[in-house]
């Protein structure tokens, strides 16, 4: 992990730059996938499934015997806290279906907004080294409080051809409704483009690795709506003299065990805590099972020292984290200035651990800087708004000649005209 002194604010963008990933091969390659599933449908999952995963499944969908029998094989322990976390994230995720009143701009002018659920979504859940099965809850628990009819879920098989027993338990839990043994590029260019067995989709959802961020993009200059961009994971957090060093330390552990394109950013005013972080750090790694990619994952971090906690979140908020965590005194208080950032974590106690899986709020979030533009996943995520309004006679009376005069302004004779026709049909009655 680097170390950076005091740099002067004119270095700040420059250290804030994520890893650069190679991206002119990327696409080409994810093109030339998205483009053959586009044209071969099935039989092109089926090519890259035994080419990528080691595995030519049966069938893509996965069976309903399948998941009873996975269900009984999740211990009852991992079970329980499933359902702990499925409640709190419902919970959390249950006040954002607000109602939105009807608004009088006018006097006969009513409008107003209503919120429908996206009828059919796709989820991508990663498998790899890791059976990700806390990205079913974050994704298809507001999918479902959202109304979505439909919410497909694509994920990679192992080597035996089978779907990880606790990703297809979270799945039949959170009313998933189809469940399909693809991964990668390929489950992207499945679920925006539709294939034999694999219906399209709406909208698409769900982290991945640089393949899959790829794919989402490309898929978008098609028309298919994602849920944001994404890339490697990552982690920034603001630790001063009242900080845990130990807990600092396995905050940054925890996000760079994600992946070795993961980045973690330590920031504070004291060298004192860099070195004791720094310490911390080499002893935590050793036993942890994840050690190599954490250790390529450190070559492209850093801990940077600042003259001050405002100047970390000034900091902060040019890097726009993905996870921001504030180990300082007063952290609400520091918390106000945050401007950028996917999900804040305030406290020594509030381990980004606990949001990735179990407090409430959603996991799933913009990563890269996007946190400048961009919240992360939301009950909204899965629906759209549509307006309606309603012009009653005596509001037409009232708005119809402001319509005409700008119409008309604009040039726009056959609008003035959809106004005036009205208007002269009331001074006749």
């Amino acid at each position: 992990m680097e170390t950076v002194l005091l740099p002067e604010p004119g270095q700040w963008e420059a250290l804030c730059r994520r890893p650069v990933i190679e991206r002119k091969d990327l696409e080409l390659k994810c093109r030339e996938i998205l483009g053959r599933v586009r044209s071969k449908g099935d039989k092109a999952l089926a090519e890259y499934s035994e080419l990528f995963d080691g595995i030519l499944p049966s069938s893509l969908r996965v069976r309903q015997e399948e998941i009873e029998e996975a269900i009984l094989k999740v211990p009852d322990d991992l079970k329980k806290a499933i359902l702990t976390a499925r409640n709190n994230i419902t919970r959390f995720h249950s006040v954002q279906m607000g109602k939105e009143p009807v608004v009088e701009t006018s006097p006969g002018v009513r409008c107003w907004r209503k919120s429908v659920a996206i009828e059919r979504v796709g989820i991508y859940v990663p498998g790899g080294s890791a059976p990700l099965f806390s990205t079913v809850l974050m994704l298809a628990i507001p999918a479902r409080l959202a109304g979505c009819s439909e919410v497909i879920m694509c994920t990679p098989p192992g080597r035996d051809g089978s779907i990880d027993p606790v990703i297809l338990f979270t799945a039949s839990l959170t009313g998933v409704t189809a469940i399909f043994k693809t991964g990668g590029a390929q489950a992207v260019a499945a679920m925006a483009y539709g294939t034999e067995t694999i219906p399209p989709v709406d909208k698409i959802f769900g982290p991945g690795n640089q393949y899959v961020t790829m794919a989402k993009e490309l898929v978008q200059l098609d028309g298919v709506p994602v849920d944001m961009p994404a890339g490697p994971s990552e982690v920034l957090v603001i630790a001063d003299s009242s900080s845990v060093p130990a807990f600092v330390a396995a905050d940054l552990l925890s996000q760079a065990e994600h992946g070795p394109d993961s980045q973690v950013i330590l920031l504070t005013d004291s060298e004192y805590v860099i070195r004791q972080v720094a310490d911390e750090i080499k002893k935590q790694t050793e036993p942890l099972p994840r050690k190599e990619i954490i250790l390529r994952s450190l070559e492209k971090s850093k801990a940077i020292l600042l003259p001050s906690v405002d100047d970390c979140i000034s900091f902060s908020n040019i890097y726009a984290p993905e996870h921001l965590i504030i180990a300082t005194e007063k952290s609400a208080s520091v918390a106000e200035k945050v401007t950028n950032a996917g999900s804040v974590f305030l406290g020594n106690y509030s381990c980004e651990s606990s949001g990735d899986y179990a407090t409430g709020t959603n996991h799933t979030l913009p990563t890269n800087g996007a946190a400048r533009n961009y919240s992360g996943v939301s009950v909204d995520s899965f629906i759209k708004k549509i307006t309606f309004q309603e012009v009653s006679p005596d509001g037409m009376l009232m708005l119809g000649p402001v319509v005409a005069i700008m119409a008309e302004a604009e040039k726009l004779e056959a609008h003035r005209n959809a106004v005036t026709i009205r208007l002269n049909s009331l001074k006749n009655v």
